[in-house]
């Protein structure tokens, strides 16, 4: 639970002016002007120290109560262009096509996909089984990580299944 304490300001409103200020491309000079229409005066430097302050307990209080993820994960790996550079995307969907992490990384290697994986899991739990296409590195970082999981006495181990068919709906999200 995120305290409050000592603020001058209701819960809601701080609530709703860093929610604001995240999923809205607004400066904090506006945003100031925005919550001032509705009656707040506040300054943006407030703001500002409120967006600091709570939007990483606001993300902490997100994760922890995320509905777990299901047992089989798709994973794929794409060359897109980012602010005129070239970079792999990494993307992970659960079997209903719903976004469970994603990376950026300027290689396509096993290292960058082990801590693709690494940081997927760490954020979803560890599945069962996870579909990869006929990707080396995929297929290499899945096994660092079996690796990890073994020296850190983890029980499960992750198994991949190698067929494009089955990826399809990682890369074609409108079916």
């Amino acid at each position: 639970m995120i305290s409050f304490k000592g603020c001058h300001f209701p819960k809601l409103v701080i609530l709703h002016a860093v929610y604001f200020y995240l999923r809205y491309s607004v400066s904090l000079r506006d945003l100031e002007e925005i919550l001032a229409e509705r009656g707040v005066a506040v300054d943006h430097a407030t703001l500002n120290r409120w967006v600091i302050k709570y939007s990483p307990l606001i993300a902490l209080e997100a994760q922890r109560r995320k509905r777990p993820t299901v047992v089989c994960w798709r994973m794929d790996e794409t060359y897109i262009k980012v602010k005129g550079n070239w970079t792999y995307l990494y993307r992970a969907v659960d079997r209903d096509g719903k976004t469970l992490d994603f990376m950026l990384s300027e290689r396509r290697n096993t290292a960058a996909a082990t801590l693709f994986f690494a940081k997927a899991l760490s954020n979803n739990g560890i599945p069962l089984r996870i579909v990869i296409d006929k990707s080396g590195a995929n297929g290499a970082g899945i096994k660092e990580v079996n690796k990890i999981l073994k020296k850190y006495g983890c029980p499960t181990k992750i198994s991949t299944v190698r067929s494009k068919y089955l990826n399809n709906i990682i890369e074609h999200p409108s079916r």
